[in-house]
């Protein structure tokens, strides 16, 4: 039975309205606080279209984000991004990054990897499970 490891991309925002937890799974998003971004910034103090995310896979196949300051077209944010403290026009994901966007606006990316099992059958003619008859409720035997 194969088993192929899955990602799963999480991106935490925290904003003046609370946090929203998104899964990632599509190659291209933006972040802003204009209506027409996808992962929406409830703040004023982030702007229309702060910064894009994109998916991009490495040698092995396996994907991650990569976020960047601005609309994606060349304009930039107003207050940039502050990522892990350090202020940053272009920043690869890590597991466990901040991006600060502004004041009290941050998120937080997350990623997790499980294992994915195939869906053949398993019939072994040998394999029981035995019950210990201590486990059995209000003292009944198992038959």
């Amino acid at each position: 039975m194969a088993v192929q490891p899955q990602k799963e991309h999480f991106l935490m925002i925290d904003d003046n309205k609370g946090r929203q937890e998104f899964l990632l799974e599509d190659e291209f998003y933006s972040l802003g606080r204009d209506r027409s971004c996808e992962l929406r910034i409830r703040s004023q103090f982030v702007s229309r279209h702060h910064a894009v995310l994109r998916r991009y896979l490495d040698g092995n196949k396996q994907s991650y984000y990569e976020i960047e300051d601005g609309d994606g077209k060349g304009k930039r944010s107003s207050n940039g991004l502050l990522i892990n403290d350090v202020k940053k026009q272009k920043h690869c994901l890590q597991d466990g990054d901040k991006i600060v966007f502004g004041p009290q606006v941050f998120a937080i990316y997350r990623y997790r990897q499980r294992d994915q099992f195939g869906t053949e059958t398993y019939d072994d003619p040998y394999d029981i499970t035995l019950i210990d008859p201590a486990m059995a409720e209000d003292g009944e035997t198992p038959e």
